[in-house]
C-alpha cells in the first residue's frame, strides 16, 4: 500500500477523532513545555537505585557476602553445637576440639557443595530439588562418619564407633547442610529479583529518557518555527480551512506525544497514525519532495511496539536523507509478523551511512538510531534485533524484529 504523504483530517484509524479536534483550542501552558513532569521516575529510579546502592555497600561484592555468610554461619554451628554439649554434661576442654573439627569439615564440605550448585542452579525446579536433597542427605552421612571417626581420638575414653553408630549425627549434620542450602539458594534467589528490579528500573528511566529526548527532537524552536511559519503562509494566502487543518494535526501530534506514558506499548496501527500527524506537518515544508510509502500487513497492525518509536528515525531520515537532496526522497515503512516476531523495516534512498560502527560521531545523525537501539535493549533485553544495512544503490535500511504481542482483551 503506497501512500504520499496529504494534509487531511479525515484520513488515519481515529479520523473522528480528528474532525472533533478541528474546532478545539490547543493551549501551551505559559511555561512552554517545562510544565510537563520529568523528574518523577527519574527521583524514583535514583531513590531506588539508592536503596540497592546502600544495600550493595553492606553486603559487598558477591565473593565477600558468601565468605562472611559462611564463616559466621559455622560459628553460629559450634555455639550451638557447645550449647549442646553444656546440656548433656560433656567436658568442653575436649568436646570443644571436636566442635572445631566438626565445623571445620562443614566449612570445606560446603564450600564443595558451593561449586555443585553452581553448576545445577538453572537446572528445572524439581530436578534441582531432588539433587539438593540427594547432596544434603549424602554429605550428612559423611559428615557423620567424619565427626564420629574424629571425636574417639580427641575425648579421652570415648569408644570408637562402628557399623551403624558411624551415623549417629547424620540426621543433625543433614539438616545443617539442608538449612545452609536453603539460605545459599535463598540469597540467590533474592540477587536474582533485585538485579531484575534494577533492569525494569533503568528501561523505565531510558523509555521516560527516550520521550523526553523525542520531544526535544520534535518540538525544538526550528521545528516549531517551520511548522507555524506553514500555517502562516497559509493563512495569509486565506487558505483557511488548510491552516486549520493543519493546527489541527499539530495540536493532535502534541497532545500524543504528551498524554502517552514513556513505558506504554501502543498497536502498531496507534504509532502510525501519530507518525502521520507528524508526516503531514513536515511536508508543508517539503511538498512533492518528500513521498512516503507504507506497506502494512493487516495482522501487524494490532501488535504491540514502545510508544513513540518510530518517529525519531523516520525524523532522522528526514533531515539526513531527504533535506540536503534538491529533488528530496522517498522513506519505505513495511511491518509484517513473521511467526512470533513483528518485523518493522524503514528504508530511505538517501546517502546511507558510511561508518555504521561509528554513527554517532557523524555530525550527530545517529542520535537517534543509537537511543532507539539502546531503548529496545532495556525493554526486549536478547529478545529483539536491531539492523542497520547500506541498500544498493544508495539509501539506508533499519530493521526491527520484536516479540510480536498484543493486547489482553476481556
Amino acid at each position: 500500500m503506497a501512500k504520499r504523504v496529504k494534509n487531511s483530517v479525515g484520513e488515519g484509524p481515529q479520523a473522528a477523532h480528528n474532525a472533533r479536534d478541528a474546532g478545539t483550542e490547543f493551549v501551551v501552558p505559559a511555561s512552554g513545555f517545562s510544565g510537563v513532569s520529568t523528574e518523577g521516575p527519574a527521583i524514583e529510579f535514583r531513590e531506588r537505585r539508592g536503596q540497592l546502592s546502600r544495600m550493595d555497600s553492606l553486603l559487598g561484592s558477591k565473593e565477600r557476602t558468601f565468605w562472611t555468610f559462611q564463616i559466621g554461619g559455622w560459628i553460629g554451628y559450634s555455639f550451638l553445637r557447645t550449647f549442646q554439649a553444656i546440656t548433656n554434661g560433656q567436658d568442653l576442654y575436649y568436646f570443644s576440639w571436636v566442635i572445631i573439627a566438626a565445623a571445620l569439615v562443614g566449612l570445606a564440605m560446603t564450600t564443595m557443595l558451593r561449586q555443585l550448585y553452581r553448576m545445577a542452579r538453572n537446572w528445572p525446579l524439581q530436578w534441582l530439588l531432588l539433587f539438593v536433597l540427594f547432596m544434603c542427605g549424602a554429605c550428612g552421612l559423611l559428615f557423620s562418619m567424619i565427626e564420629l571417626y574424629i571425636a574417639p581420638r580427641i575425648v579421652p575414653g570415648l569408644p570408637p564407633f562402628s557399623g551403624l553408630e558411624m551415623f549417629g549425627n547424620a540426621m543433625f549434620e543433614t539438616t545443617a547442610l539442608f538449612a545452609w542450602s536453603a539460605l545459599y539458594f535463598g540469597y540467590h534467589y533474592y540477587q536474582s529479583m533485585r538485579e531484575q528490579q534494577e533492569q525494569v528500573l533503568k528501561a523505565t528511566a531510558m523509555a521516560h529518557q527516550a520521550q523526553l529526548k523525542m520531544l526535544r527532537y520534535q518540538l525544538n524552536p526550528h521545528f516549531l518555527f517551520n511548522t507555524l511559519n506553514a500555517i502562516s503562509t497559509l493563512v495569509l494566502e486565506r487558505a483557511e480551512t488548510d491552516a486549520n487543518k493543519m493546527l489541527t494535526k499539530l495540536s493532535s501530534f502534541l497532545r500524543f506525544t504528551l498524554v502517552n506514558q514513556p513505558t506504554q506499548r501502543i498497536t502498531l496501527e496507534q504509532e502510525l497514525y501519530a507518525l502521520g500527524l507528524y508526516l503531514d506537518i513536515e511536508n508543508v515544508r517539503f511538498e512533492d519532495r518528500l513521498t512516503v510509502n507504507f506497506d502494512i500487513e493487516d495482522d501487524a497492525k494490532t501488535a504491540l511496539i514502545p510508544s513513540l518509536l518510530l518517529q525519531p528515525l523516520i525524523e532522522n531520515a528526514i533531515k539526513y536523507a531527504i533535506a540536503p537532496s534538491i529533488e528530496g526522497g522517498a522513506i519505505y515503512v513495511s511491518a509484517h509478523v513473521d511467526g512470533d516476531k513483528l518485523v518493522v523495516v524503514l528504508k530511505d534512498n538517501g546517502p546511507g551511512i558510511a561508518d555504521l560502527g561509528n554513527i554517532v560521531s557523524q555530525s550527530g545523525s545517529g542520535v537517534g538510531i543509537v537511543n532507539t537501539k539502546e531503548r529496545l535493549m532495556q525493554i526486549y533485553g536478547p529478545r529483539h534485533r536491531f539492523t542497520l544495512q547500506n541498500l544498493e544503490p544508495r539509501g539506508l535500511g533499519i530493521f526491527i524484529e520484536i516479540p510480536c504481542e498484543r493486547e489482553n482483551r476481556p
